[in-house]
């Protein structure tokens, strides 16, 4: 059984691609950035308020997959400057404050839309 999930509460895909796939027990969100989801233009600000954006659209994903944020097991950050990692942790750390899953962070030499964070995830269904 594979399911493609998709919301208007997260940004709309901007290639060939799906918000997210159900499969087999779990949620696969693919990376997201820092899109208003109203507006479908980068938010404006610093590395913490574009993560904080980026996981209030994961967050959404995960809702219409009927999960969320607190079933997360895997997650994958991508940073533009690894500067900005505390920054980056600490909003991170106010959406997965207990029981955090596993995660890899790596910087990277640029993101779509020239972002400064992307994330993606991997969920219990």
């Amino acid at each position: 059984m594979r399911d493609v999930i998709s919301t208007k509460d997260a940004p709309q895909a901007i290639g060939p691609y799906s918000q997210a796939i159900r499969a087999n027990g779990f949620v696969f969100v693919s990376g997201q950035v820092a899109i208003d989801p109203a507006t479908q233009q980068v938010v404006n600000g610093d590395v913490a308020a574009q993560t904080d954006r980026v996981l209030k659209n994961l967050a959404a994903i995960l809702k219409a997959a009927g999960t969320g944020l607190e079933k997360v097991v895997r997650s994958g950050v991508f940073l533009k400057n690894m500067g900005d990692f505390a920054a980056m942790n600490e909003v991170y750390g106010r959406y997965f404050s207990s029981a955090p899953p596993a995660r890899s962070t790596v910087e990277v030499a640029r993101l779509p839309k020239d972002v400064l964070v992307e994330i993606d995830v991997i969920a219990l269904a």
